[in-house]
């Protein structure tokens, strides 16, 4: 665009001299700018003209005001490519997706009136034929009694007869003609007393009511519009799969279904929704690639009418694959302290009956012991993730991995309550492990209790009590790089890494678990679409 296109209409271009003319003074050059009317004026605009009391700079200076701004606008607009470039498929899609629901619509509209229509015309018929049915049965009813009184009349049927038959003079055949014709006169004299229509002519019990089917049809509309169903962002979790769940408001009426969208937020990646029907509020949803970040969003579906997209929800995939094990019940398990529940995922700590009983040999200053357990699972190479909660009540948790060279230490040395100075956990009677986090070893245990995470303190790092100490997460993460002698503790809820420290890896590394006194470890459950129910498993085999 040059600078002519961009000048008022009125603006005049100097040929000869190749400048802006002021259009209010012929013979002036514009040579400075108005900034209340956003224009070239020339100095008599500004000494006397409109432009007198107008704020008004340099001319050099709006060259150079408007061409940072212009210059600053552009580059916004070349940073957002990628945005435009997603908001453009996207508007593409609801292009495709209006269209194709518009028509639905329009189908699925024709089909209902063509419906009531359907229905109408079969009533219309069914109420038609049972009125002319009792049209015609009346009307023969009514024929019939008609002739039968028009007999009655002289000359006519039954009177002409009976004279015809007092004319008879042979007695015998006049008694035997006449006993008959006498009941026949006698049954027309008592309908003669007692006359009753031999049907009714009023049709009012065939009349039909439309008022309320018309104020229906009058009143036939568009239903209401769905209400937007909501994310529940405390149920959603994403761990092996992602699982989430969503509410749809009471007063929303009937839903069909849902449609659950999500998509990988990377600028290198197709930017358009992947789609999943789902009859239910929840959906699993697998195949999601490792240590991202994917959006997800719902909406409802009644026919053809979508609701609204829901608020979008942000979440964060593992760091690396899940790795499933439950308790071992069998390796050094103390089954005095602690109690496994039935399906091995759940420990508790049972440790303060034991230790009231022994009482009277525990004296002052003594250490109780940690009750070790670990996973019936060993990692021998690769990355792996595992998740769990603690309860908040836990006074004690040590939670993290152990080379099993280690565990058979743990597990297998004797352990003596009534020491001071006995620390297991540091493999030496000194009571602290600052000394020993500098150098790589077989373990590492992050400690969790009173609903708080301790960050372990290097002894060559000066670190605040503030900076080490961190709110309980409502789920914990291990990641173990077997590799690269690394492992990583996780607030799971997020996928943030909130501690990260190296371990020498030998052997096989188990996931470790500690606990002291009262407290709870729960493993988290890998999200399955569908639970296979014990019994029904076996009945399934049992018919095989």
């Amino acid at each position: 665009m040059t600078l002519d296109e961009c000048a008022p209409a009125s603006m005049v271009r100097c040929a000869c001299l190749n400048v802006l003319m002021c259009p209010e003074h012929e013979t002036e050059k514009v040579n400075m700018y108005c900034e209340i009317c956003r224009r070239p004026v020339c100095h008599l605009c500004k000494l006397s003209g409109s432009h007198a009391n107008h704020r008004v700079t340099t001319m050099s200076n709006a060259y150079k005001t408007l061409k940072e701004k212009l210059t600053k606008g552009i580059g916004y607009l070349i940073s957002k490519e990628s945005q435009v470039r997603t908001q453009i498929t996207e508007l593409e899609i609801l292009i495709r997706r209006t269209e194709s629901n518009g028509d639905r619509a329009v189908e699925e509209a024709t089909y209902n009136f063509d419906k009531l229509f359907n229905i109408l015309e079969g009533r219309k018929a069914f109420v038609l034929q049972s009125i002319k049915s009792s049209q015609s049965s009346r009307l023969e009813k009514l024929q019939s009694q008609l002739e039968e009184y028009q007999g009655l009349l002289e000359n006519n049927g039954l009177v002409g007869y009976a004279q015809e038959v007092l004319k008879e003079t042979d007695h015998s055949c006049f008694v035997q003609t006449a006993k008959q014709l006498q009941t026949r006169i006698q049954k027309a004299s008592e309908s003669l007393k007692t006359f009753h229509p031999a049907a009714d002519s009023s049709f009012e019990g065939y009349l039909v009511d439309i008022s309320k089917e018309e104020g229906l049809l009058n009143d036939l509309s568009f239903t209401k519009a769905l209400e937007v169903p909501q994310i529940n962002t405390d149920e959603s979790k994403v761990y092996n799969n992602a699982k989430i769940c969503w509410s749809q408001p009471n007063d929303s009426g009937f839903t069909d279904g849902y449609i659950l969208e999500y998509r990988k937020l990377d600028k290198n990646q197709d930017p358009s929704w992947n789609e999943i029907e789902a009859s239910s509020t929840s959906k699993v949803v697998s195949d999601l690639d490792l240590n991202s970040s994917y959006c997800f969003r719902v909406q409802g579906l009644r026919g053809s009418m979508c609701s609204t997209h829901s608020k979008e929800v942000i979440l964060q995939t593992p760091p690396a694959p899940v790795f499933s094990f439950l308790f071992d019940d069998k390796c050094g398990f103390n089954k005095e302290h602690l109690m496994l529940n039935d399906r091995r995922n759940t420990v508790e700590s049972v440790a303060g009956h034991p230790l009231l009983l022994g009482a009277e040999r525990v004296q002052v200053g003594c250490y109780m012991c940690l009750d070790y357990i670990i996973g019936d699972a060993g990692v021998t190479k690769g990355k792996h993730f595992w998740a769990f909660s603690v309860e908040p009540y836990s006074y004690m948790v040590k939670v993290g991995v152990a080379s099993d060279i280690k565990l058979q230490e743990w597990l297998h040395n004797p352990r003596d309550i009534s020491s001071p100075r006995y620390d297991q956990d540091s493999g030496h009677d000194s009571g602290s492990e600052d000394v020993a986090f500098d150098s790589s070893q077989p373990f590492t245990l992050a400690t969790i209790g009173m609903r708080k995470l301790f960050i372990p303190k290097a002894s060559n790092v000066s670190t605040a009590y503030g900076e080490r100490v961190l709110p309980l997460p409502v789920r914990i993460g291990v990641c173990l790089d077997y590799e690269k002698g690394k492992v990583g503790f996780y607030d799971a809820t997020n996928m943030k890494c909130l501690y990260e420290r190296e371990v020498d890896c030998i052997g096989t590394m188990y996931p470790a678990f500690a606990l002291m006194g009262g407290g709870a470890i729960h493993l988290e459950e890998v999200i399955t679409e569908k639970h296979l129910d014990y019994s029904q498993e076996i009945l399934h085999d049992f018919e095989r």
